[in-house]
């Protein structure tokens, strides 16, 4: 370092703030202790995992938008014929809340201690498993507990949606977005260009002012079919309104008391309300005469 303007002063360098030209590119890792790796992860294999992500992300949204959601009918609280059901990714799960030893006194550990083990068990497998070997069938432990996770999901996933479809056949009961889908595509064919077919005008009712519309209102056929004899037709609970022409006096009388389809006997149910047989049966005469104009 100078202190004057001697030319004989001497000059001491004590840095160089100057930067230094690279002479030649990073030497290249040698992978030959590693078998089946030949390039740094970052950034050459995780820049080919994100080109092939964004293929993928871009394949999915062509899905999405090429296909309409599958949407059912607004949420009714009072359909007691819904069977709600999840994503096809949380299958498993659902089936597995199903058995006695996960779902009610043991809910907690279903929902918070299975899964917790399970994905617990995923963060921790790369500090557990820290063997240079790549191949699956010599990593005996990690593989098969890979493969038994795998089989449980299928399974569990398999045997939920069996019992579903069996649930709908059983109850006789199509799938709110199927119904809606069938409905759309009959009111295109109907209403010719895509005009949805008018809805025919509901009949009225027959004979209000009868002692046994009262009777009536008492009655467990309230609770369903409502006090406007209107049902709930999406919920696969049909208007009372003209059943006197599909229904005689007897008919609708035995359907009281032995059911029809998803409804249950009612007899006794009106019994214990206070009705006698004599009220029932001047309520299954007041239904028959519910016939349209």
């Amino acid at each position: 370092m100078a202190h004057g303007h001697k030319s004989d002063e001497k000059i001491v360098y004590v840095g160089d703030s100057r930067v230094r030209a690279k002479s030649s590119r990073l030497p290249q890792p040698d992978f030959s202790a590693y078998p089946g790796k030949s390039e740094v992860f970052i950034p050459n294999f995780l820049l080919k995992e994100w080109m092939v992500a964004v293929v993928v992300l871009v394949g999915i949204l062509c899905l999405v938008m090429s296909e309409a959601a599958p949407l059912g009918y607004p949420a009714d609280p009072t359909n007691t014929q819904f069977i709600p059901m999840p994503d096809w990714y949380f299958l498993f799960l659902y089936q597995l809340l199903k058995y006695p030893y996960t779902s009610d006194k043991f809910v907690v550990f279903g929902t918070v201690i299975v899964p917790a083990i399970m994905f617990g068990g995923l963060m921790v497998a790369p500090f557990l498993d820290t063997g240079k070997e790549r191949r699956f069938y010599k990593r005996p432990i990690t593989s098969a507990l890979m493969m038994l996770t795998l089989i449980a999901c299928t399974y569990l996933t398999v045997v939920s949606w069996t019992h579903y479809e069996h649930e709908l056949k059983d109850k006789n009961i199509i799938p709110e977005h199927i119904k809606r889908e069938q409905e759309m595509h009959a009111g295109k064919g109907d209403g010719g260009g895509g005009a949805a077919k008018k809805p025919a005008a509901a009949a009225s009712i027959v004979a209000a002012d009868d002692p046994a519309a009262e009777l009536y209102k008492k009655a467990t056929c309230v609770s369903c079919h409502g006090g406007d004899l209107k049902g709930m037709p999406s919920s696969g609970i049909p208007a009372l309104r003209g059943v006197g022409d599909k229904h005689s006096q007897d008919e609708i009388m035995n359907i009281i008391k032995k059911g029809q389809g998803n409804m249950a006997a009612q007899y006794d149910d009106n019994i214990k309300k206070g009705l006698t047989d004599a009220d029932i049966t001047k309520l299954a005469e007041w239904l028959a005469k519910q016939k349209k104009e």
